[in-house]
């Protein structure tokens, strides 16, 4: 029984986590209203400079000189994003004008503007005024992210915001190729099929590659981050396994495995759905008995083990495995009772018998035991042999029951038979050939090793220190093999001629992206710091260079000549793109860079950083020399996103508390106050997130970051979205009404984190966050459509370059 004082503590320790999670709403709220009154004190004090540019001089009876005043004060009233729009009324009256009858709603406006007026001090005269008239001369319509009213200006080509109908674009995106491997943080994900392709996993994607006609099919029929692989005895059945993942809106998404068919890439079973907790970590085929069973471990605390008959969709057994992490499972070749498991300070040997599963784990005895047993394979003869973390190869085998130590009723033990020490740091594979020789992939020494049956070094070789350690390897032939690294690289080759990457990737978070204006090729830039090149013809990658910081950001020039990249120090380079060498090197503020971008003749380049200030550079020398021209202040937040005009006078900035700011560069670097003024301005990109162009990506309830970036493509038809929940979206453009419908694609297993249109728009580039993946979706154009089939409202011009673009004359150039 408890006592009073323990019951107390019960009942403190329940309600813990319903006070913290109190306590946690209650400080976004803050947060978020500390961000609207910071936001709301940046208009005000905005208003109070723009009033002082209409009015400046209350001093005299006639401030605007000996004709009667003509004033005009806009009124606006707030809507949500769901609602139609308000109108803004234009008020045009003279002091001297008495006696309007006035209707109640030129009233209301009336008292509004007397309202206006009177804050500015303009009430000490005798004001006898009367309405003149009321004309409707712009719409806006207000948005609201995190309770900041943003308005947008309806543009005037656009005659009735109402009737105009959002509907799904004709273009539409297929996955065309997938960038990188992961091997950084997963093991056992690199396969040989029969077919010839090396199937492994990325994100959300089984990728199935030919090495010899480098093709690539994908499996998508993962909803998160794939986690493991294993090949079914008949070498064309896959299982795969994901992670546990979350939706748009926090709820856990409940991890499975997907059985599949290799040929036609269809889907024969589901498994788990609903028993896995977390995610899958490791998946095994049975052998002795043609493939019928299939075994799975779970992420969960306990790490659960459960067979499956996988063609019958049913459970056969499920037991506790343990609570430290598992890194690998298999069924005996032989006896499909059998099964071993390994992972941190074990490797447990478990049977299988009228329906219960037992276990036994390995004894160490003499020999040191090791933090981890890394992996293991089963040797031609039946031994079980494992690498660890000691970089030694354990050969273990049944040992009698010692009766005399452990006495009547003891069992067989599986000790160890044989040590070899096998490489310097850990063993991370193991590969058995068809002639019973063993390959080691070493992690510290990054050396792999041809063993002979009985374990004697015959061959070795070492890799590049470039792509990291062995991870995996998968026999091609006997000969040539492939290797997966912990950098995110698959190598192919033997050991006489060494080893060349034949995939690539990054290893970290990446953000910078940028296409080239007339070429097939793009850059990326990430947190691993590494700048890379790639042919997006030839899905390869071209060049990368390592940097001292982390890239965030990236733009060419319109020649296309040279490159610049922004780091996470304030810092930007500018390589060329020949030669790959630094033309020049800059540094804006000791805050990180968020975005760069050229002006549409590559006479400017603007560069928004985290010190919410955008710097200007006139650029000359054909991008190899950079002079501040100026810098433009007046944003509250730090830059997010920017925009040049097509003439390249003017720049649009998004920033962090979703301002929407227009900016006269040539005139000075000047703020534009009247930013109504700006509504029918024509931009040579666009990739702001805020905008009247692309108010309808956002969905309802949106936070503001819950969109990372977005394109617009050449074309001007359609605009690409990267959200924070591993989406990329495909809307019409321009796209200004609330839930517009969209193209929804899947395939990254983290917050998207940028979208790029090829030069010529038939491609899309996708970068995903913490799954390290660049996607390459191919833009496929359904029938002939054209501007006309979109009634309800009139494009801008088409963004065709002219004879006087730079980019045409750089393609003239090189023919």
């Amino acid at each position: 029984r408890l006592n009073a004082a323990s019951k107390m503590n019960l009942l403190a320790s329940a309600e813990f986590p319903d006070r913290l999670s109190l306590m946690e709403v209650r400080l976004q709220a803050q947060e978020d209203e500390i961000t609207l009154l910071k936001s709301s004190l940046a208009d005000a004090l905005r208003k109070l400079r723009l009033h002082d540019h209409l009015f400046p001089s209350m001093d005299s009876p006639n401030p605007v000189g000996s004709q009667p005043a003509l004033w005009m004060v806009c009124i606006t009233q707030s809507t949500g994003i769901t609602t139609a729009p308000d109108y803004s009324s234009a008020f045009y009256f003279t002091p001297d004008l008495q006696n309007i009858n006035l209707s109640d709603l030129s009233l209301f406006l009336l008292c509004e503007l007397c309202s206006s007026v009177r804050s500015l001090n303009v009430c000490k005269y005798k004001l006898q005024v009367a309405l003149c008239q009321i004309y409707v001369i712009c719409q806006s319509i207000k948005m609201f992210i995190r309770g900041r009213p943003i308005t947008m200006y309806i543009p005037s080509n656009i005659q009735n915001y109402d009737e105009l109908k959002m509907d799904l674009p004709s273009e539409k995106l297929e996955l065309d190729w997938v960038y990188g491997y992961r091997g950084r943080d997963c093991r056992g994900n690199l396969y040989m099929l029969p077919s010839g392709e090396a199937v492994y996993f990325l994100a959300c994607v089984v990728v199935l590659y030919h090495v010899t006609k480098r093709t690539q099919r994908h499996y998508r029929k993962h909803t998160d981050c794939v986690r493991c692989l294993a090949i079914h005895p008949d070498k064309v059945l896959i299982a795969s396994g994901q992670t546990a993942g979350v939706d748009k809106d926090g709820k856990p998404l409940q991890p499975f495995v997907h059985i599949w068919d290799s040929t036609t890439l269809v889907t024969l079973q589901q498994i788990g759905l609903g028993t896995f907790e977390r995610g899958v970590g490791s998946v095994a085929f049975s052998n002795a008995d043609a493939g019928a069973f299939l075994c799975v471990i779970d992420d969960s605390n306990e790490h659960m083990l459960s067979v499956w008959d996988w063609n019958k969709n049913t459970k056969v057994v499920e037991v506790k495995s343990t609570n430290e992490a598992v890194f690998a499972v298999e069924f005996n070749p032989a006896d499909t009772n059998n099964i071993i498991t390994c992972g941190k300070s074990h490797v447990y040997f478990w049977t299988l018998s009228a329906g219960t599963l037992t276990k036994k784990q390995g004894i160490f005895g003499k020999y040191k035991k090791p933090k981890f047993i890394m992996c293991f394979v089963f040797s031609l003869t039946g031994d079980v042999l494992t690498g660890d973390s000691e970089g030694n190869i354990l050969t273990w085998g049944k040992s009698a029951a010692d009766i005399k130590t452990l006495g009547k009723g003891a069992k067989e033990t599986f000790q160890i038979m044989k040590q070899t020490r096998a490489h310097e740091g850990s063993v991370f594979t193991l590969c058995v050939l068809q002639g019973g020789a063993l390959l080691s992939g070493g992690g510290k020494d990054r050396r792999i090793i041809r063993w002979s049956a009985d374990l004697a070094p015959e061959r070795e070789c070492e890799i590049p220190e470039k792509y990291g350690a062995v991870r995996t390897i998968a026999d091609v032939d006997g000969e040539e093999l492939l290797v997966g690294t912990t950098r995110n690289a698959i190598l192919r080759g033997t050991f006489s001629d060494g080893f060349v990457a034949t995939v690539q990737g990054h290893v970290d978070e990446m953000w910078g992206l940028a296409t080239h204006p007339f070429q097939n090729i793009f850059l990326t830039c990430g947190n691993d710091k590494q700048v890379c090149v790639w042919n997006a013809e030839e899905h390869s990658l071209s060049w990368c260079t390592t940097l001292e910081e982390s890239g965030l950001c990236a733009d060419f020039s319109p020649s296309g000549a040279v490159v610049s990249v922004g780091l996470s120090t304030g810092r930007w380079l500018v390589l060329d793109l020949q030669t790959r060498e630094v033309v020049s090197d800059l540094i804006d503020g000791n805050e990180q860079l968020s975005v760069i971008r050229y002006s549409p003749d590559g006479s400017f380049v603007a560069v928004g950083s985290h010190d919410n200030f955008i710097y200007i550079y006139s650029v000359t020398e054909g991008g190899r020399r950079y002079t501040r021209f100026g810098k433009c202040t007046g944003h509250s937040s730090f830059i997010t996103h920017l925009d040049w005009s097509k003439d390249g006078k003017y720049i649009m900035s998004n920033s962090g508390d979703y301002e929407i700011l227009y900016w006269d560069v040539t005139g000075g670097c000047k703020l534009l106050r009247n930013r109504y003024e700006s509504k029918d301005r024509e931009w040579a990109s666009y990739t702001c997130v805020l905008g009247f162009h692309v108010m309808g990506v956002w969905l309802e309830g949106s936070d503001g970051t819950d969109i990372n970036a977005l394109c617009r493509s050449h074309s001007e038809r359609v605009v690409a979205v990267a959200d924070d929940f591993c989406k990329v979206h495909l809307f019409q453009y321009p796209c200004p009404k609330p839930k517009a419908p969209s193209h929804r694609y899947e395939g990254h297993g983290s917050h998207v984190t940028n979208v790029r249109f090829t030069h010529c728009d038939s491609h899309l580039l996708s970068l995903g966050g913490k799954d390290a993946c660049i996607l390459q979706w191919r833009v496929k154009r359904s029938g002939a459509a054209d501007n006309k089939d979109h009634p309800n409202f009139s494009l801008p011009p088409s963004t065709s370059t002219s004879s006087s673009d730079p980019r045409n004359q750089r393609e003239k150039e090189l023919g």
